[in-house]
């Protein structure tokens, strides 16, 4: 048993659920001279070329498939966390006052895609934060407290920088099971623990899968936790991107597999990044 997993939780983690499940909602954009790398059609273009079949297929997300995830958690009685590009803000604010309204946080996915902070100098990535920060907060009515780089792919400055502009939970961290504070120049930040396993972009992009494989996954992985030989707890993502399961054929599977959750209550909970932050530093 490692050092972390056998640490105390949290007073308020439910008793008895060694399993929590957050839900996240991914809303992207990208820039006007850029296209997702990733799309359907699978096969890539000459180099250079503008993609203007996967930039459709991304604008799906703000235009329609957030209103559906949106109606999806609502009927499900279920709260999630928005990770939202600040272009996409800009463009469409009256859909990130919805998500906020609906009662779900809306949390910084960077200013787009396309812009990684790992590739960035110290002054633009600086420079897009705080262009993030000011129109997620000026679009949802409340200063955003998470983030998410595009690609999960932070600079070695990322964590300090979002600690010094007032951030509770950076959600770039894959080498743990349960949230913990990470300690930096600029003060303490929870680290979030991101999972890959319940995720739609590579059902949408790989030949031969599914969309009914997500609640698939989402059975098996919950129905069968007690029999795992370790009953130490952990934390796992459940994970949409508004233009990809937020069409019909994916919000089906969606909604299925916020039931399965639901289902084996007795020992998972339904949870999202803002709560579980707040579980770990209710100061910060």
């Amino acid at each position: 048993m490692s050092t972390r997993a056998s640490e105390p939780l949290p007073k308020d983690w439910p008793a008895g659920r060694s399993l929590a499940i957050s839900v996240n909602v991914m809303l992207e954009g990208w820039t006007d001279d850029a296209a997702p790398g990733l799309g359907p059609m699978g096969n890539p273009l000459k180099r250079g070329t503008l993609d203007l079949q996967a930039r459709s297929w991304a604008a799906y997300g703000p235009r329609a498939g957030a209103w559906r995830i949106l109606d999806v958690l609502a009927a499900k009685s279920t709260r999630a966390v928005f990770y939202v590009s600040g272009i996409v803000a800009e463009r469409h604010p009256e859909l990130v006052r919805a998500i906020a309204d609906a009662g779900h946080a809306v949390a910084a996915h960077s200013w787009a895609q396309n812009v990684v902070p790992a590739s960035e100098t110290a002054e633009s990535e600086a420079h897009h934060l705080a262009r993030c920060v000011a129109v997620l907060e000026q679009t949802s009515g409340a200063r955003p407290r998470g983030w998410l780089s595009p690609r999960c792919t932070p600079s070695a400055r990322t964590t300090a920088l979002l600690a010094a502009e007032g951030f509770t939970w950076h959600a770039d961290f894959f080498d743990r099971d349960l949230p913990s504070i990470e300690r930096t120049d600029a003060g303490p930040i929870v680290a979030m623990p991101f999972t890959m396993e319940v995720h739609d972009l590579p059902l949408a992009i790989a030949h031969g899968n599914e969309p009914e494989a997500f609640p698939r996954i989402v059975e098996r992985l919950v129905a069968d936790w007690p029999s795992l030989p370790s009953s130490t707890p952990a934390c796992v993502d459940i994970t949409v991107h508004a233009h990809v399961f937020g069409r019909p054929a994916g919000a089906l599977q969606f909604a299925r597999a916020l039931d399965i959750v639901h289902r084996y209550d007795a020992w998972s909970w339904l949870t999202e990044h803002r709560t579980l932050a707040g579980l770990w530093a209710p100061g910060i």
